[in-house]
């Protein structure tokens, strides 16, 4: 039985991780709070709840955070400095380690540096499970479904707003400063950066949203994820340029909640597109709050790994460890999902 284990979440007062805390006890897990400060954990737990404070450079408390825990998710940025220890731990504790990590570097780094320790040990480690990098990712390989590859895929980002979290803007900040201010894009079936600006044009969205301009290869994690495991020669991604600018302006506000589950009413559309030998294959999400939603992805993504419905160990993104059009089929109840295919235009 899967419902009734323990699973840890370290970062558990954030804003996503307070979503992914509120997602285990709907679906009967029993969540364990951890994170670096013992006040903010005590200030977000309910009576009888399990609070178990660990700085990330404290293994011997990291051990003891994870102890009789069936997983855990990690939501604490930046990544940059959580992810390892927090792997690292996982593979002591023979559970596996999932994030919402995205940070480009950061998910790169877990793939770098434990693939071979989880292969080896049979354990399962999934970086970037939220709407960034495994929503994309799974979108996308739904779309090329049984497809033996692709010329392409492009996933292209509308969002009405995007206040950012205090984290997101410091896990951009890391993120930046890592790469020296280039950019990062996949090509000609290869990693590359860039020094030069990112370009703008416009993008057809399905309706009601229509041609909208856009930042061409904005970096989100999809561009690390998805070329792990996709037979796909290019991979672009897109933002809409009103969302950008919202991220970008120093005092927008963070997300307000404007409903019993504390999500903001920030709306997105992602459309992705797959084209192979002069057809076209469309997968299409619609829902609210990209915080929000990435905790029905992480969650999810646990209960399958505990219930042994995966299809690869060791380090892995959500398309290559999942059944990408049932794991969408799951979240109905947070995203819509339209697949279709076309002769290419």
């Amino acid at each position: 039985m899967v419902a009734g284990q323990m699973v840890a979440v370290y970062g558990a007062y954030g804003h996503t991780g307070r979503f992914v805390v509120a997602e285990l006890l709907e679906r009967g897990f029993v969540p364990v709070l951890s994170g670096r400060d013992a006040d903010k954990l005590k200030a977000v737990a309910m009576d009888g709840s399990d609070v178990r404070p660990a700085p990330v450079d404290d293994p011997a408390a990291l051990d003891r955070a994870l102890a009789g825990a069936a997983a855990v998710i990690n939501c604490a940025g930046p990544f940059a400095t959580t992810a390892a220890p927090l792997v690292e731990a996982a593979l002591r504790a023979g559970i596996p380690y999932v994030d919402v990590a995205g940070e480009v570097e950061a998910t790169l780094d877990t793939f770098a540096h434990f693939a071979d320790r989880a292969r080896a040990t049979g354990a399962v480690v999934l970086p970037a499970m939220a709407f960034f990098g495994g929503l994309g990712d799974l979108l996308a390989t739904a779309a090329l479904g049984d497809w033996e590859k692709a010329d392409e895929a492009h996933i292209a980002y509308a969002l009405d707003s995007w206040h950012p979290t205090p984290a997101t803007r410091a896990s951009g900040a890391v993120s930046r400063a890592r790469r020296g201010g280039r950019r990062l894009r996949f090509a000609d079936g290869r990693m590359e950066y860039r020094d030069d600006s990112a370009p703008t044009l416009d993008w057809v969205f399905p309706d009601p949203l229509g041609s909208r301009t856009v930042y061409g290869e904005f970096l989100t994690a999809d561009v690390v994820t998805a070329p792990t495991h996709l037979p796909v020669a290019e991979l672009s991604t897109y933002m809409t340029v009103d969302a950008i600018k919202d991220v970008l302006t120093p005092d927008s506000p963070a997300p307000a909640a404007v409903d019993e589950r504390g999500r903001s009413a920030q709306t997105f559309l992602v459309d992705v597109v797959v084209r192979s030998d002069g057809r076209e294959r469309r997968a299409v999400a619609r829902g609210r709050d990209i915080y929000a939603v990435s905790a029905p992805l992480a969650v999810e993504a646990v209960h399958r790994i505990l219930a042994g419905r995966t299809r690869t160990l060791g380090v892995a993104s959500a398309g290559a460890l999942f059944d990408a059009a049932d794991f969408l089929r799951t979240l109905s109840p947070h995203i819509s999902v339209e697949l279709s295919e076309r002769p290419r235009m």
